[in-house]
This record gives structure tokens, C-alpha cells and sequence, in this order.
């Protein structure tokens, strides 16, 4: 995808192809680490081997990549031919292409996971001030569009702020393990390398501070769940942004982003500034639950010993969550952060439609004295956050 049709693309820099090339690198010098750990690979070849990755290495060209199938075959043997030929015996020894490719996509998982954790706690940092600050600021609330009975802002934010934390809670949660299964899920040439196969394996994953684990070629679990939980992110941000977007109507004008200079601008209209934040959180918030049934669907067509297809249909899919989650949460910590709230115009509301908002209980009285729990639950929620 165009960095030009996919505005803020440039905040998941590193997740893309070049992050990919330098993660299969890091698993292939991690693998000859383990292996002269555990095997017969000698600190020579691993000094070889590390100082040829320093180098600029060639890429492969795009149709030996269609030739093979996958990058990885082409890969080899540039990494091959880059060694002497004492080295080059023992580099990708006793690993498969989709051990390799497996095991570079969940370090590009690592990494989109812990920016996605740091955004999410920025958002939550900003959200629980928002809480605190708003917790009896008195505004509409709304269901099926239409006024309901009052609410706080202040709970507004804290439910926002349940919904980050518990995608926060989540992503802490993931499993990333190396894939290490050979030809076929068996391990049987690595049998015949070290008389230590599983010390190798438990080496490698060290390297890489990624998890051993039995081979999954055909049980993809760990893309999935790693892909559901981002996906529970872009849900938690695509519920603020769309909540922006409403409350940020000029009828409406209780919230807005906050402004800078050219953020925002229309190419004809100078009155206008455009929520933009919320609109591309939105936009990624849309794109992901379908990447992600795909790549359900891709998991469950995963059949013999190594997927005939349904492997390589996830690779642009699962990369493509990754971005899209990254850019979406690094632009929901700058929305959170900077959101200006009108709480006169919250309060002047509530006012104004005090008859709808109080027919529940029919009607008198003011809408600040029929909240409910609602303070209570915005407590609630901070000593949470408060917690850690």
C-alpha cells in the first residue's frame, strides 16, 4: 500500500518489508548462535555470518520471490553466497522457509506489540485525566442516537479508558513462539546437527526473547490470537474516534480535535478543519476485523504438514494488521491527548433537554441529580488505572 493512500502509515516505519528483511537477518544469525550453543557451528562462522549481515546486502529480485513461492529461498541464497563456504554449510541448517518467515513475522509482532502497548498506555494516561477531571460534568446521554437519561463525560472517558486497558491487558497476554519444524513439523535434520535439539530450540527463542514451542506449521494460533488482540485495540480506539466524530459536529460541538496549524484542511473550503485523527482511526478500525476473519479462514484451510496456500494468503494480511493497528493507536494517543471538551456546551444541553432526559423517572428535578452510579463507576475505573 502507497504511503499516499494510507496517510500515517509513516508512524509504523520498521513493519513493513524492510523490518521483514531485517527479522528474517536476526533469526538466521539467531539460529547459528544456537547452533554453536549446541552444535557443531564454530564462533567463526557466527562472526562471519554477523559480519555479512552488517553489510548491504542485495534484495531479492521480484521474480525469483515468485519463483520460489516465498522470499525466503532467494533470501538463503544471498546470505549463502555472502559467507565462505565453511559458513555458508551451516547458515538456515536444519530450518525450513516458513520457519524462517514465521519466526521474522512474530518479531515483527514483538515490536508492533510493544508500540502498541506504549500507545495504549499514553492513551489511558490522557483518558484517566479526562475521567478525573470530568467526573461530574454533566452531558446528554444517548442511545440508538436519541436522548436517553444524563450522563457524565467523565463516564464516557472512563468507559473509553476500560476498553484500552483491557486491550492493553490483552496484548501483555500474547504468545509469541519461534517456529522451528523443519521439512515437515519433525525436526529430523536438526536430530542429526546436535545431539541437543530441544537445548537448540530453547537457544534460538532465548536470542530472539520469543517462546520455544512444539512446531505449528499447520496450527496457527499464534498469528490469530495475535491478530485478535490487536484487533480488540483497533476496537477500543475505533469507538473513541467515532464518538469524536459525533460529539464533534458543528450541532453538536461538545468535543473536538484539537487544532493546528494545517492539520485538518480542505483543499477548497477555508472554514473547515477536518477531524482527521478520528476519521483515519476509524478508517483502520473498519479495515481490521475483516483482515482478521481472513486470516481465521486462512487457519482453518491450513491442512497437511505445510499449508498449500492458505500460508502464503496470510502474510499481507497479518503484516497489513500490524500497520494499520500501530498507525491507528499512535494517532489515538495524539487525538486523546489533544481532545478539547466543551463542557458548558455538554452542561447547556443537558439543560435544554432535560424533559427527554429525565421521562424515565417522570420528569422534575435536574439532570445532575439523576446519575445514577455514574460517579461511582468513574472511580471505579481510575483505581483500576491507578493500580498499574
Amino acid at each position: 500500500m502507497s504511503e499516499l493512500l494510507e496517510p500515517g502509515r509513516h508512524r509504523a516505519v520498521g513493519l513493513g518489508d524492510d523490518g521483514l528483511w531485517r527479522a528474517m537477518l536476526e533469526v538466521e544469525r539467531a539460529w547459528l548462535a544456537a547452533l554453536v550453543a549446541h552444535g557443531k557451528a564454530t564462533d567463526l562462522h557466527l562472526r562471519t555470518l554477523s559480519a555479512a549481515i552488517a553489510t548491504d546486502l542485495p534484495r531479492p529480485a521480484p521474480e525469483t520471490i515468485e519463483n520460489a513461492g516465498s522470499p525466503v529461498v532467494e533470501f538463503v541464497r544471498i546470505l549463502r553466497s555472502a559467507v565462505d563456504e565453511g559458513t555458508a554449510q551451516h547458515v538456515h541448517r536444519g530450518l525450513t522457509s516458513q520457519d524462517v518467515l514465521d519466526t521474522a513475522l512474530m518479531l515483527l509482532a514483538k515490536d508492533a506489540l510493544g508500540r502498541a502497548d506504549t500507545y495504549l498506555t499514553l492513551t489511558a494516561a490522557s483518558l484517566a485525566e479526562l475521567a478525573r477531571n470530568h467526573r461530574e460534568t454533566v452531558m446528554a446521554g444517548r442511545t440508538l442516537t436519541q436522548y436517553a437519561v444524563p450522563v457524565t463525560f467523565g463516564l464516557k472517558a472512563a468507559q473509553w479508558l476500560v476498553g484500552v486497558l483491557d486491550a492493553r491487558d490483552a496484548i501483555r497476554g500474547a504468545q509469541l513462539p519461534v517456529q522451528v519444524g523443519g521439512a515437515a513439523g519433525t525436526r529430523s535434520l536438526l536430530g542429526e546437527l546436535t545431539d541437543s535439539p530441544d537445548a537448540v530450540v530453547d537457544a534460538f527463542a532465548t536470542e530472539l526473547g520469543l517462546l520455544n514451542a512444539l512446531p505449528w506449521h499447520t496450527r496457527r494460533t499464534p498469528i490469530t490470537r495475535v491478530a485478535d488482540v490487536l484487533a480488540e485495540a483497533c476496537a477500543a480506539a475505533g469507538v473513541i474516534a467515532g464518538n469524536v466524530l459525533f460529539l464533534g459536529r458543528p450541532e453538536v460541538g461538545e468535543v473536538r480535535e484539537g487544532r493546528s496549524a494545517g492539520k485538518g484542511t480542505s483543499s477548497t473550503m477555508p472554514q473547515k478543519a477536518n477531524p482527521v485523527l478520528s476519521v483515519l482511526i476509524r478508517s483502520a478500525a473498519l479495515q481490521v476485523p475483516p483482515l482478521v476473519g481472513h486470516l481465521h479462514s486462512c487457519s482453518a484451510l491450513a491442512t497437511d504438514e505445510r499449508p498449500d496456500g492458505a500460508w502464503h494468503a496470510e502474510w499481507p494480511s497479518f503484516t497489513r494488521v500490524l500497520t494499520l493497528t500501530v498507525t491507528a493507536l499512535s494517532q489515538t494517543a495524539d487525538l486523546v491527548g489533544g481532545l478539547e471538551i466543551d463542557a458548558a456546551a455538554m452542561t447547556a444541553r443537558a439543560q435544554q433537554a432535560a424533559a427527554e432526559l429525565l421521562a424515565e423517572r417522570g420528569g422534575g428535578g435536574e439532570p445532575a441529580d439523576y446519575l445514577g452510579s455514574a460517579t461511582s463507576f468513574v472511580d471505579q475505573v481510575l483505581a483500576r488505572w491507578d493500580r498499574g
